[in-house]
């Protein structure tokens, strides 16, 4: 109950660090949780658990490990994979052994095998804390590739080196010839074994939507649970390392994000979502636990009278300069040695190029991993005597976690100030070109039946690229994109008021045109608020509230609707009404609707409120649509083409998805701009579905 009641606890203050951070952008998330676990401490209800180290390791370290390793972006790994494995492996050997022997040269109260304990711990990195710092940074994509990559290595490099230094310092033995031995095997075995599992995994999930056997829940369960597996099943079946086989696992897996339809997108997003909501739990749980430990751990050193405070304090500032100048050393090197990739030869090391050093060495920030680790050490060993100097070791390992993660929140920033660089022109020209495209394998597949149907859809995607373009160029285009929200915003207004008043209707016209003005109205509302869902993306707050409750109302209406229907249908009171002639009415309302927006349109032109050149665009767009509106003629078979435009724009969508993975591939956008536009195809996949 008391082990319920802590994580209880740790995800309030998770949650809590989540909203104090919005009001302090300057000052790391990390930051914060650490402040928050010390706070909560000293609280009479939290609860006081020692957590197994083993479970520590299994709960926290693979889970956050494989995510990281999944979410790299490979393309960016391969290019700068000399460097990062250089610090992965060269810089943690460095580092593990200068601070082992450097901290046992000046305390030998501690061993010299703890001492290397520490500085393996001290070797792994956590990218996820400096993408974190403040938004404040920015960082260029080599940098950040660098940084990511290295992260991800050293993880493995200084988790296999800190279990054979606390190994030797629990046993009191340690065989050079052996331990090397025991590394590779576990080392190359633990990747094999990932590897495997990674084969077996992607032809499972294969299998399993290829059959239809797919569901949400079925999907995520089994995503979340293989990192625990994997790393349980390497460590107590294979006996090899757990960590290489979740890092080569992660790297390995691709999860089959292909498919075409609203459950897949649905699976996709929700994916998404969960794997960053448990993220962000995990990371912000070690942190809350590191602040929680911390006042223990410093008030157990702090009063021991055969430990001086100066001492202490000493050691975290000596150890944090090590693990600084070293790694500032060793990047610049390593960028000395480095040959162009265009003239193939080494460069000098400029100002600007040290400085890039400097970034890359802030950047490296201890935090996650090497925490995690530090909690594993055993309190007793081999012959049940007491680790010596676990409190006092832990102590400066959190000391220098807050000193590095100090240095990159507030140096970083100086070193790679955040210009504010406006990507919405770059992702737009990129949007513009995946419907262009898209467009092009839509007229490829104009038959005599489906003719109407496709240019329907081909002219949804024509008016999404006009009004992309319209914002490239623009001075402003946030105050157009605002203007395109708040006119639907008048067209919604209008056909609710339309409708309020047929619903107040008191006997003016026939129970069927009544019917037919409320059917045609709730009809055009839906359309209208899947037009905001699509547009208004800036929304910062209240974002998924105001969706649910647009889409609730849509539900309601539709309800009522089938209710009325239904009700009409028993009572023979009214004749059924047609799709068609929903449809057909829809449309004249439709036409109200735009002539309204185009009078308050000129309107808006005599005032200051909006762009005059804005009013004008928008003005022509709508006089386009409403000309477009007019020519077109009242078909029977309107309903029925309506039907096939929506299973085209479905296809549509499977095509979408196929020309951004073909750009990812031949490298035109990176992995975070294709993760952005398939997030955007599988948004609106959703939305045409819950709009049927």
């Amino acid at each position: 109950m008391a082990v319920f009641q802590l994580i209880l606890c740790i995800i309030a203050a998770v949650v809590l660090s989540s909203f104090i951070s919005r009001f302090i952008p300057k000052v790391s998330t990390p930051l914060v949780q650490i402040a928050l676990g010390a706070i909560a401490s000293q609280l009479p209800f939290f609860p006081e658990v020692d957590l197994d180290p083993e479970l520590f390791m299994v709960l926290f370290i693979a889970p956050l490990l494989y995510l990281e390793a999944h979410e790299i972006d490979k393309s960016e790994l391969l290019r700068s994979l000399k460097l990062s494995l250089s610090l992965a492996i060269g810089l943690a050997i460095a580092t593990m052994v200068a601070v082992g022997f450097i901290l046992h040269a000046i305390w030998p109260a501690v061993p010299l095998a703890a001492a290397l304990a520490l500085g393996a711990a001290l070797g792994p990195t956590d990218a996820v804390a400096v993408s974190s710092l403040g938004k404040e940074a920015a960082l260029t994509r080599r940098q950040t590739g660098v940084l990511k990559g290295e992260s991800l290595f050293n993880d493995a490099s200084g988790i296999v080196g800190f279990q054979f230094a606390i190994a030797a310092a629990v046993t009191g033995q340690f065989g050079v010839g052996e331990a090397a031995g025991e590394f590779v095997m576990s080392f190359i075995g633990g990747g094999l074994f990932g590897l495997a599992i990674g084969l077996i995994a992607n032809w499972l999930f294969e299998t399993i939507r290829s059959l239809g056997w797919e569901t949400t829940t079925t999907r995520i369960l089994m995503e979340l649970f293989l990192p625990f597996l994997l790393y349980l099943a390497a460590e107590d079946v294979a006996h090899v390392s757990g960590i290489l086989s979740v890092v080569a696992s992660g790297l390995f897996i691709r999860f089959d994000r292909t498919g075409i339809g609203p459950n897949v997108a649905r699976t996709n997003i929700v994916s998404n979502s969960v794997w960053g909501v448990l993220s962000f739990a995990l990371n912000g749980a070690v942190f809350i636990l590191l602040g929680m430990l911390l006042p223990e751990a410093m008030g157990t050193s702090w009063d021991d009278p055969g430990v001086s405070n100066t001492l202490l304090i000493g050691v975290i500032l000596m150890v944090a300069g090590i693990v600084i100048v070293m790694r500032f050393l060793w990047v610049s090197v390593m960028l000395r040695l480095a040959r162009d990739v265009n003239t193939h030869l080494r460069r000098k090391m400029t100002p600007e190029r040290l400085r890039s050093a400097a970034v890359m060495t802030f950047g490296g920030a201890k935090g996650t991993i090497t925490l995690s680790l530090m909690f594993t050490i055993p309190y007793m060993l081999a012959d049940g005597t007491w680790f010596p100097m676990r409190d006092e070791l832990i102590f400066v390992a959190s000391g220098v976690i807050i000193v590095t993660l100090l240095l990159a929140n507030f140096l970083l920033p100086l070193l790679a100030p955040n210009r504010s660089k406006d990507t919405s022109t770059e992702m737009t020209e990129i949007t513009i070109e995946v419907l262009r495209r898209t467009v092009e394998e839509l007229t490829g597949r104009v038959t005599d039946e489906n003719r109407r149907a496709i240019l329907m859809v081909i002219d949804s995607y024509t008016k999404r690229i006009t009004r992309l373009k319209q914002r490239v160029g623009e001075l402003d285009p946030q105050g157009y994109a605002q203007l395109q929200i708040d006119a639907l915003g008048w067209e919604k207004d209008y056909v609710k008021q339309r409708l309020i008043d047929t619903k107040q209707d008191n006997g003016n016209v026939s129970p069927r045109d009544r019917d037919l003005e409320i059917e045609a109205c709730e009809h055009l509302l839906d359309q209208i608020m899947n037009s905001l869902r699509h547009i208004d993306t800036d929304r910062n707050s209240g974002t998924m509230l105001w969706q649910i409750r647009g889409r609730m109302r849509a539900l309601q209406r539709r309800t009522l609707t089938l209710i009325r229907r239904t009700s009409s249908r028993i009572r023979h009171t009214t004749p059924l009404i047609s799709d068609d002639a929903i449809f057909a009415h829809s449309r004249m309302v439709q036409l109200d609707a735009f002539d309204h927006v185009i009078d308050r349109l000129y309107e808006e032109m005599t005032r200051d409120r909006y762009n005059t050149e804005h009013c004008s665009m928008l003005l022509l767009d709508y006089r386009r649509a409403e000309s477009a509106l007019r020519s077109r003629p009242n078909m029977s078979g309107s309903a029925q083409s309506m039907a096939m435009a929506e299973d085209v724009k479905r296809e549509s969508y499977g095509i979408e998805l196929g020309v951004i993975q073909d750009m990812f591939e031949a490298g035109d956008i990176t992995r975070a701009q294709a993760k952005a536009l398939r997030r955007n195809v599988y948004v609106m996949s959703v939305d045409a579905d819950s709009s049927l």
